[in-house]
């Protein structure tokens, strides 16, 4: 194995492609999951539509 390949298997050294970080705080995300629910559920029932 060379040292180029070795160091590519490392989880450390892939690439960052954009996406959100792992570390973040999820209870921020939850929150606002739950908020945009309750705002549609509110939302379809002002609508009539159930």
């Amino acid at each position: 194995m060379t040292a180029h390949s070795a160091a590519a298997s490392t989880p450390a050294a892939r690439t960052r492609t954009g996406g959100p970080d792992d570390n973040g705080p999820k209870i921020l995300e939850h929150v606002l999951g739950w908020t945009f629910v309750v705002v549609l559920a509110m939302l379809v029932t002002q609508l009539g539509l159930m």
